[in-house]
């Protein structure tokens, strides 16, 4: 239940956030918040991260479906006994499901959050994308941990 209730905070936040931005900002608007690091900027995009495959709606609404539905199975099938899978797929379905709202009734994401890291301008991302790369992550955290105690159970069971 935990995972579902995360998964709904994160889509909360995120279009709540994005309706601040749509209500309080003109499309381009820039909002310093530290000078030469972050910025709230009124952006959207048609494609997927950093742009690519713009235009591409019905097959990013085919993606996500898809997405969603592996996400709520994984979790009912395998993620019970494994809180850090548990949150990791918490985000990626409240991400995930932010983002899908957006294309279906916006008919493009609402991106805001504008880093820049020296003279490299990071692409302009939303809570949705980081919900997405946080869960991805951990996803990538946990099967490490799962392959490394694989490993040692592998190795314990051959020295008996």
């Amino acid at each position: 239940m935990f995972y579902y209730i995360l998964a709904l905070f994160v889509l909360g936040l995120d279009q709540v956030t994005k309706w601040m931005i749509v209500k309080n900002m003109h499309f381009g608007e820039s909002i310093t918040v530290i000078e030469n690091v972050f910025y709230i900027t009124s952006h959207r995009n048609r494609g997927a991260a950093f742009g690519i495959l713009q235009n591409q709606m019905w097959f990013f609404i085919i993606i996500t479906i898809a997405v969603i539905f592996a996400v709520i199975y994984y979790m009912q099938k395998h993620a019970k006994h494994q809180p850090l899978l548990r949150l990791a797929l918490g985000l990626v379905l409240g991400g995930a499901t932010g983002n899908f709202l957006d294309r279906i009734i916006r008919k493009e994401v609402v991106d805001f959050l504008d880093v820049k890291i020296g003279s490299y301008n990071y692409p302009i991302f939303n809570v949705a994308d980081s919900a997405l790369v946080i869960g991805v992550i951990l996803i990538f955290i946990q099967t490490l941990m799962e392959s490394k105690s694989k490993k040692e159970n592998m190795n314990g069971a051959h020295r008996s």
